[in-house]
């Protein structure tokens, strides 16, 4: 007969563990050679939806440095806690870096502690938002209303008063101070 030792407290994996490990397994991977493995959507210039600012993949590569054009026009994913974004704190607006669209007031970001800029609510007809199964998982992609470009992702696991955390890669932002 065994004597029971003391108890070891239980792990607790959240959502939120699963997709940090999942994005961060993506990013030693390699995002490209993944996405296109896992079937990632199309990215926004290649589908057949029209947005009221267009470029050419040439136009969208001579505006955007090599990392917005991979999160904007290819929907990769940055490292986290590699944006300064992600500790802005002052008063102000954040847009899209691909077309300047308003997109987040400040006063909705909060910490999340997944090392990506967050917010719980975007601005008025700001974003769309649509089915993304990539890397073996359903999320919600979030991206500019105006250029189609790819932001982000939004989940349900944020603060009050909407629930929502929209998980921006600080690349695809800028930030107007107010």
């Amino acid at each position: 007969m065994s004597v029971p030792g003391p108890q070891q407290p239980r792990s607790t994996v959240t959502r939120r563990h699963v997709l940090l490990g999942a994005a961060l397994f993506g990013m030693t991977a390699g995002c490209s050679s993944l996405r296109s493995l896992a079937g990632a959507n199309p990215p926004p210039n290649a589908s057949d939806e029209v947005f009221a600012v267009t470029f050419t993949d040439a136009q969208w590569r001579q505006r955007l440095t090599p990392a917005q054009y991979d999160v904007l026009r290819a929907a990769g994913t940055e490292r986290p806690f590699s944006s300064p974004l992600n500790d802005e704190h002052d008063a102000g607006v954040f847009g899209c870096a691909g077309c300047a669209l308003d997109l987040f007031s400040s006063t909705t970001k909060f910490d999340s502690g997944t090392g990506w800029p967050s917010f719980y609510q975007a601005l008025d007809n700001a974003v769309i938002e649509r089915d993304d199964g990539s890397l073996g998982m359903l999320r919600t992609e979030v991206l500019c209303r105006q250029c189609g470009s790819h932001l982000g992702h939004v989940f349900d696991d944020g603060p009050e008063p909407t629930g929502l955390r929209y998980c921006m890669n600080g690349v695809a932002l800028t930030f107007r101070p107010a």
